[in-house]
């Protein structure tokens, strides 16, 4: 009996009519918050309380804060403002050496455009700039212990 269904082909459920009552409340509260929340009546009142918040927390802010920094400097751990200035290091670094990248990019292209012929490329030298480099080595060599040997 329980299983009799209505008009509709859906069994009856007794506790449609709450569900719809609900849905009708909550979208009339909803709007209603809504626009009060928008108002520049609760932006104003919202401000003062965090303005009051924030001045009566800041004593108390500053007592953690300065224990933090006791706590962290005994731990030897950086701080944030450690952390910040590494890392404004690090970008002052990586921008100078972009910098450097762009200049030698220049250079390498103005080489190229007046016809000179670029250096070998490190691990890619020639057989023949090898051998020049191990007779050049050797004489270096053989003249510093030839000195050493007149002192």
């Amino acid at each position: 009996m329980a299983e009799d269904p209505t008009h509709d082909g859906k069994p009856f459920d007794p506790m449609e009519p709450w569900r719809a009552a609900r849905d009708i409340y909550m979208d009339a509260w909803g709007k209603t918050m809504v626009d009060m929340v928008n108002s520049e009546a609760y932006a104003q009142a919202t401000g003062a309380m965090l303005d009051s918040y924030m001045t009566v927390s800041a004593p108390f802010r500053e007592a953690v804060e300065k224990a933090m920094l006791k706590t962290l400097e005994q731990l030897a751990m950086p701080s944030r403002a450690d952390v910040v200035s590494i890392a404004e290091r690090i970008t002052n670094i990586e921008m100078r050496l972009d910098d450097l990248d762009a200049k030698l990019d220049t250079i390498q292209r103005l080489i190229v455009q007046a016809g000179v012929a670029p250096l070998p490329q490190p691990g890619k030298t020639p057989q023949a700039s090898k051998k020049k480099m191990m007779t050049t080595t050797k004489a270096t060599r053989a003249a510093t212990r030839a000195k050493r040997g007149k002192k």
